[in-house]
């Protein structure tokens, strides 16, 4: 058993719960937080689905991004807060401030929390979309020091995901109070999905490919990384030392179109390729290029391939 206590907010969400299950595993006391609490039970039993039987370390507490109620009893005795929950918008909002405003708001809100609660680090989720847009991509290995230019024309999530992050990094560095931040930047976050709780990128790529409602392939590609090793660096991040003050980029090597999506899924799970519709290859210099060194250096951090992430998925959703 582990005394430190860990919070995780959004429980509900695709990496959320995998943190959980992850940190359970290895004996932390963990509380998350839920929009409602009506969803404390789908969290229990998708934790039950994975073989977890004891959860009498786990706690449920309820907070939203949008409101300061809750949340310090949520932080309350906690060592470390990964903060992983953020609004993903099903389509694009009519005012990108619907969007970006929740987004830094709401990563404020934890971090202020934290800090008056004595948290030693949190561990903040970003995203690639925080570091790879708006710029000109041809020829460029996408690493920690690059950022998106948020005053190019980007769509309302990618923007959200930059302004919450610069928010966040302002505020160690003016409010902080010796309170450490580490960032995660992970790329399209694919694998197992429990209890059918799962990511955006099921939805808009898997499920779509599957479906056959994907019979263009567009002109774009984009990384991918397993859940699993989502979780397990942010607890790596939560850990050592010298993670402080860093952003990390999650991604495992190289990247897909859903050109590749659909020949992996048909060439290793036929069975399930009866609908998916013949696309055309994308050209191989259109590809973006992402170096995950820093990631695997510091935390000896070995991700899994693309083709076992993507295939997790296929293998795992719900029916």
């Amino acid at each position: 058993m582990n005394n430190q206590t860990v919070l995780v907010t959004g429980g509900t969400g695709f990496v959320g719960i995998h943190s959980i299950l992850q940190l359970l595993q290895q004996g932390y006391i963990v509380k998350t937080t839920l929009r409602t609490l009506s969803k404390t039970q789908s969290v229990i039993d998708s934790l039950k689905e994975t073989g977890i039987t004891d959860l009498s370390q786990l706690s449920f507490f309820k907070t939203d991004l949008t409101s300061d109620e809750g949340w310090d009893q949520a932080v309350e005795g906690c060592d470390y807060v990964l903060h992983v929950a953020s609004p993903f918008p099903l389509a694009e909002p009519e005012n990108e401030n619907d969007l970006i405003i929740p987004a830094r708001d709401g990563s404020l809100r934890v971090l202020k929390a934290a800090r008056d609660a004595g948290v030693k680090r949190v561990v903040l989720t970003s995203s690639f979309a925080a570091i790879g847009y708006g710029v000109d991509r041809k020829g460029h290995v996408f690493d920690e020091n690059d950022w998106t230019d948020k005053t190019a024309s980007i769509p309302a999530y990618i923007k959200s995901k930059t302004v919450a992050e610069e928010a966040a990094w302002q505020f160690i560095k003016d409010q902080g109070e010796g309170m450490e931040l580490t960032v995660i930047n992970p790329v399209g976050i694919f694998g197992p999905i429990i209890g059918g709780i799962y990511p955006a990128s099921f939805e808009g790529v898997i499920q779509a490919i599957l479906d056959g409602k994907i019979t263009e392939n567009p002109p774009f590609t984009f990384g991918v990384v397993d859940v699993r090793d989502v979780a397990d660096i942010h607890i790596k991040a939560m850990l050592l030392p010298d993670a402080a003050g860093q952003r990390f980029l999650a991604t495992s090597e190289g990247a897909v179109s859903f050109y590749d999506v659909v020949e992996l899924i048909k060439k290793q799970r036929p069975e399930s390729a009866s609908l998916i519709a013949d696309l055309q290859p994308t050209a191989a210099e259109a590809y973006t290029k992402m170096s995950n060194k820093k990631a695997v250096e510091t935390f000896n951090w070995h991700p899994r391939s693309k083709e076992e992430a993507i295939l997790a998925s296929v293998d795992t959703r719900p029916m």
